[in-house]
């Protein structure tokens, strides 16, 4: 395997850490800020560079590198560090830190990946009959395909909410599950930004 200069070693590095915290990739702002250049070429020339020798593999995320293969065999020990989101900006799940309340991770029990699931903070009532209360939290997978029933996270209208999604009699709308409030029939536009897979209630 070819050398690598001083600077190259040092984006792998980070990379390498950046990927084993957070089970994922860093972005070039990320990377950017890190080594305090303004630049997205000095970044990107040093990934080429990586990509080059057989260091890192693009791939098709959004963050467009490839978990590293040292740090696959070290998370595949037992679970994924997800982020727990206290709300969903209009844009969708976006992993900034202002939406970000903390971490949790998840075994692989749950999860194939860190990066097509996030753990949402539940607020309100309107999921009581489906034994969904405040506080708990809802893992959420933005991968699967959701059908008649399923409780999802929407964008309605460029509001966010959890609710079952009914489709009936060619109508799509969402369904509270406490008598108390309404359903919710969208004016324009209805997405679907992730169903849920699991509960986790927390006891203190």
């Amino acid at each position: 395997m070819e050398i690598l200069t001083d600077k190259q070693e040092a984006v792998l590095t980070f990379i390498r850490e950046y990927q084993m915290e957070y089970g994922k990739s860093p972005t070039i702002r990320e990377m950017k800020e890190h080594f305090g250049v303004a630049s997205d070429n000095s970044i990107l020339k040093h990934l080429k560079a990586l990509e080059e020798k057989g260091f890192i593999q693009k791939d098709d995320t959004p963050r467009g590198i490839g978990l590293l293969d040292t740090v696959k065999e070290k998370l595949s020990g037992g679970s994924f560090r997800l982020p727990i989101l206290g709300m969903i900006p209009a844009g969708g799940p976006v992993l900034s830190e202002e939406y970000i309340e903390g971490y949790m991770n998840i075994g692989e029990e749950m999860v194939s990946n860190s990066e097509d699931y996030f753990l949402l903070t539940v607020t309100g009532n309107s999921m009581i009959d489906a034994g969904i209360y405040e506080g708990d939290l809802v893992l959420v997978d933005t991968k699967k395909q959701a059908k008649n029933g399923d409780i999802v996270v929407a964008l309605v209208d460029g509001s966010n909410t959890l609710k079952r999604l009914i489709i009936k009699e060619g109508k799509t709308y969402l369904k509270a599950e406490n008598k108390d409030y309404k359903d919710i029939y969208p004016d324009n536009d209805l997405y679907i930004q992730g169903v849920v897979k699991t509960l986790i209630r927390q006891y203190y």
